[in-house]
């Protein structure tokens, strides 16, 4: 697979689910029961010195492990990830959903929440970040 190198970009893959083992894999596009997944990300901060980055992602669909698995096709695996990845065995995952837009059921009101880890820990990259 290719490595995200970019700033920002999309990214578009066939993702299976594996019952048997809870993971999914990018496929072949006509892989049996594949189905498409697609995100967009945009790094927000790099840090060199511990080679870690925090990253924007906005999701277009919602497939079992989107984010770990498309990140990880592409050797770019979140801190933490004990299932997909290989950089912070024992530690949480660094995966944290800051932002969620719905539409209320009935009003049909946008509401959005907001909700930001504590800054100790793999969250210290954040410290400076406006998110």
């Amino acid at each position: 697979m290719e490595k995200c190198k970019r700033r920002s970009g999309a990214l578009e893959d066939y993702l299976l689910k594996n019952e048997r083992n809870n993971m999914s894999r990018v496929v072949k596009e006509d892989t049996k029961n594949a189905k498409f997944a697609s995100l967009d990300y945009e790094v927000l901060k790099y840090n060199e010195e511990i080679n870690l980055s925090v990253l924007k992602i906005d999701l277009h669909t919602g497939r079992h492990h989107q984010i770990r698995v498309q990140l990880s096709s592409r050797e770019h695996s979140i801190y933490g990830d004990q299932k997909y990845g290989g950089r912070g065995h024992g530690k949480q995952i660094a995966l944290w959903a800051y932002k969620l837009t719905i539409q209320h059921p009935i009003t049909k009101e946008k509401m959005t929440f907001k909700s930001i880890p504590e800054m100790n820990g793999t969250w210290k990259i954040l410290e400076g970040l406006k998110l």
